[in-house]
């Protein structure tokens, strides 16, 4: 009988035992199942948040543009010292909308922002005087004649082959889209020798281009598009592209050899 007792113990405690090894065992499947889940979860919920995020940059991004556009044209539009300093790229485009309160006539049919008249005749002149022979060849640009010019470019790269798409994208280099032309501003003006009338890089081994990239900067001008600075500047090389900023920034800029977005801290 005592026998019988000790067997029903031991198997008690046999069943006991695994029963709690049993429990164990489930709590660890629930622990491992539950962490599976979480994972799941925080992978998923990670990747919603970088959708989120990459959607919030992209309002930003929209935000900023909308600003941009507002803050250039009041920008310029103002009476303050500010004005020359307006910044106009592919990120800051200007209102199609906006134009210059007066232009000037600087050649025939090609105007400028008669804010800087004074400086772009002197310089002009100063040249002439230095024996050289330049003219103004563009320079504001209403957003019609911007649509004009970009197209047009654009053809020219179809002419030759280019798809559409890939036509668009050689002819952003060269030719801002139209609303983010610097020549909307009135501010802008393509310069080129005489004697030598194509816009390609041996413009700037003029004799005229030589002295007005280094003098320019003495009348408040500066190289719009410097080499070696498309990755900031969006644009090519442009040797005959000088842009009025005013004479405190053109030799802060000359000086540091930067772009304008660069001393912008844009």
């Amino acid at each position: 009988m005592r026998k019988n007792v000790n067997l029903d113990q031991r198997l008690k405690r046999v069943f006991l035992g695994g029963g709690l090894i049993g429990a164990a065992a489930g709590i660890l499947f629930t622990v491992l199942i539950a962490n599976i889940i979480i994972s799941g979860k925080e992978a998923g919920f990670e990747k919603q948040q970088t959708k989120l995020e990459k959607e919030n940059e992209e309002l930003q991004s929209q935000a900023n543009k909308v600003n941009a556009v507002h803050n250039n044209a009041e920008l310029l539009a103002g009476g303050e010292d500010g004005w020359a300093l307006a910044l106009v790229n592919e990120t800051h485009p200007l209102d199609t909308s906006y134009a210059p309160a007066e232009l000037y006539e600087v050649e025939s049919e090609r105007s400028v922002d008669a804010r800087i008249r004074e400086p772009l005749d002197r310089m002009l002149a100063d040249a002439e005087a230095a024996g050289l022979s330049m003219y103004v060849a563009s320079a504001y640009r209403s957003y019609d004649q911007q649509r004009t010019v970009f197209n047009a470019t654009m053809q020219d790269w179809v002419n030759q082959g280019y798809t559409p798409l890939n036509a668009y994208d050689e002819t952003k280099k060269s030719v801002a889209v139209p609303g983010t032309s610097e020549h909307a501003t009135g501010l802008a003006v393509d310069i080129i020798a005489s004697e030598y009338e194509a816009l390609d890089d041996r413009q700037g081994e003029t004799a005229e281009q030589q002295w007005l990239m280094e003098h320019c900067w003495e009348y408040g001008f500066i190289l719009r598009y410097p080499p070696e600075k498309a990755d900031v500047t969006g644009i090519i090389y442009e040797p005959w592209h000088y842009r009025y900023v005013g004479e405190a920034a053109a030799k802060e800029i000359h000086e540091q050899n930067i772009t304008l977005e660069e001393y912008l801290g844009e």
